[in-house]
C-alpha cells in the first residue's frame, strides 16, 4: 500500500524579501543628440532667440554595484542649461540602494548570473521562482528578457542552464517539464502557443488553494533547450506589438512564460520524495504617458489598459509593503496572475529597466520609486515536497487478500458452471 502524506510542504517556512535590481541601458542615438556639451568652450552663444531647454543630460550616475544617484548635481553649474522634462526645478540628487545595479556597460550574461542563475537550483529543489522586468516603454525590458539571436536574454540563458542540469540528473532522477506562454492584452488572457493563433480565444482565470489556473491554456513538453527556443519564437511572433512614438517595436501586452518542473528519484525505495516547482519569467509592457507616446485610437486604448494594470500592480506593492489587510489583486488580470508570486510561496526577482536620459526624467523617477517600494515586500518560501512512504510490511497481507479473492471467485464460478450444466 502506498500512503501519500497530506502535508505536501514539509519544509519549514522562511520569509524572504523580493530581490530588486536596476539595469541602466545605454543612451540611444536620439538621446545622445540632446546631451549638453561637456566643456564650457562648447557652450553656445547667448542671444535673445536661444531656447534654454535645448539640452538634456544623463540623470543617472551609477556609484557601485548597489547604489545609484538619480538626477545628480550638474558639474558644469550653468544655470542656463536645464533638463527639458522638469524645467527650472533644482537637481534632486537622490541616492537609491538596490540588491544590484547594472550600469550601461553590463552584459546579458552578467545580468543573468546576478538575477536568475541562482534560482535554477532552487527550482530543481522544489521552490517556485518568478523573474519579471519592469520599466517604461523603450527601456530595454524585452531585450533583457528575450534578447537577440546574437546576444540571448534571460529566458534562453536560463533554459540552457536548466536543461544542462536536467541532463546531469537524469541518471538519478525522473524529471518532467511542461511549458506554457500567454499574454495579457487589453485585460484579456490569450494563449501565445495556441494551435490556431489567428483566432486567439480569451481565456478565463480560476483560483484555488494551489494557485491561479488559466482554463484552456495549452501545455507543451520540451525535451531540450532547442524545443524551448522554438516555442519562444512562436510565442513572440504571436505577441501583440505596434510602433509608437516612444518605441518602434513596442510590446502592447504583458507576456508570461511558465515552466513547471516535476521530479522524483529514479530508484524505488521505502520512501520517495516528489518535488514540483514553477519558474515564471514575465516581460511586462512598458508604462507610458499618452503625451510622450502620442498614441491615438487603438494604441491609446492599449496604453490605457497597460497603465491600468501597472497601476493595480503598484497598488498591490504599496499594500504589501504596508502590511495592509486587503491586497487589491482583483483589480486586474495581471495582479491576479501575480498574486502567488508577490505575496505567496515564491522567490521573486524584479529587474527594473531605466533610461539614463533626461528625456525620460519623469518615467525614470517613477520607475525608481516603484522599485524602491518593492524592496519591502516579503514572501513566505516553502519547498513543494510530497513525501511518499511504501509500507512493505503490509505487502504479505495484500497478497493474501488477493489469494482469498481468487480462490472464492474460482469456487463461485465452479458452482455456477455446474448449475447451468446440470439443467
Amino acid at each position: 500500500m502506498i500512503v501519500e502524506s497530506t502535508s505536501g510542504n514539509l519544509q519549514k517556512q522562511e520569509k524572504s524579501n523580493i530581490l530588486v535590481t536596476v539595469r541602466v541601458r545605454p543612451l540611444n542615438s536620439k538621446e545622445k543628440q540632446f546631451l549638453e556639451p561637456e566643456n564650457e568652450s562648447n557652450f553656445p552663444e547667448i542671444d535673445s532667440t536661444y531656447n534654454n531647454n535645448s539640452f538634456g543630460k544623463k540623470i543617472i550616475n551609477v556609484i557601485d554595484r548597489n547604489i545609484l544617484v538619480f538626477d545628480p548635481l550638474n558639474s558644469n553649474n550653468k544655470e542656463l542649461f536645464r533638463i527639458p522634462s522638469h524645467n527650472n526645478r533644482r537637481n534632486k540628487d537622490i541616492r537609491y540602494a538596490f540588491d544590484h545595479v547594472f550600469d550601461e556597460n553590463c552584459t546579458q550574461q552578467e545580468v543573468f548570473e546576478n538575477t536568475t542563475k541562482f534560482l535554477i537550483d532552487d527550482v530543481l529543489n522544489g521552490y517556485n521562482a518568478t523573474v519579471f522586468a519592469y520599466g517604461a516603454t523603450g527601456c530595454g525590458k524585452t531585450y533583457t528578457i528575450t534578447g537577440t539571436a546574437e546576444d540571448p536574454g534571460i529566458i534562453p540563458r536560463t533554459m540552457n542552464e536548466l536543461f544542462k542540469k536536467i541532463e546531469e540528473y537524469k541518471d538519478n532522477k525522473i524529471i518532467e517539464s511542461s511549458l506554457s506562454y500567454l499574454e495579457v492584452y487589453n485585460e484579456t488572457i490569450r494563449d501565445l502557443l495556441a494551435p490556431d493563433t489567428k483566432t486567439l480565444t480569451p481565456l478565463n482565470l480560476r483560483e484555488d488553494s494551489n494557485g491561479v489556473i488559466v482554463s484552456g491554456l495549452s501545455e507543451h513538453h520540451p525535451n531540450n533547450v532547442d524545443d524551448v527556443i522554438k516555442l519562444l519564437i512562436k510565442g513572440n511572433n504571436n505577441r501583440t506589438k505596434a510602433a509608437t512614438e516612444a518605441n518602434k517595436v513596442s510590446s502592447r501586452s504583458h507576456a508570461v512564460l511558465q515552466l513547471q518542473i516535476k521530479q522524483k528519484e529514479r530508484e524505488a525505495n521505502i520512501t520517495t520524495d516528489y518535488t514540483s516547482a514553477v519558474l515564471s519569467i514575465i516581460d511586462l509592457a512598458g508604462s507610458e504617458r499618452a503625451s510622450v507616446s502620442k498614441n491615438q485610437g487603438e494604441r491609446l486604448v492599449e496604453g490605457a489598459n497597460i497603465n491600468r494594470s501597472l497601476l493595480a500592480l503598484g497598488n498591490c506593492i504599496n499594500a504589501l509593503c504596508t502590511n495592509s489587510f486587503h491586497i487589491p489583486y482583483r483589480d486586474s488580470k495581471l495582479t491576479r496572475l501575480l498574486k502567488f508570486s508577490l505575496g505567496g510561496n515564491c522567490k521573486v526577482v524584479m529587474i527594473t529597466n531605466v533610461s539614463p536620459s533626461s528625456l525620460h526624467y519623469e518615467e525614470t523617477h517613477n520607475t525608481l520609486k516603484y522599485a524602491n517600494r518593492a524592496k519591502n515586500i516579503k514572501t513566505k518560501i516553502e519547498q513543494n515536497l510530497i513525501h511518499v512512504e511504501s509500507h512493505i510490511a503490509q505487502y504479505p497481507k495484500i497478497i493474501q487478500v488477493f489469494v482469498y479473492l481468487f480462490f472464492y471467485s474460482y469456487i463461485y464460478l465452479y458452482f455456477i458452471f455446474k448449475f447451468f450444466f446440470f439443467f
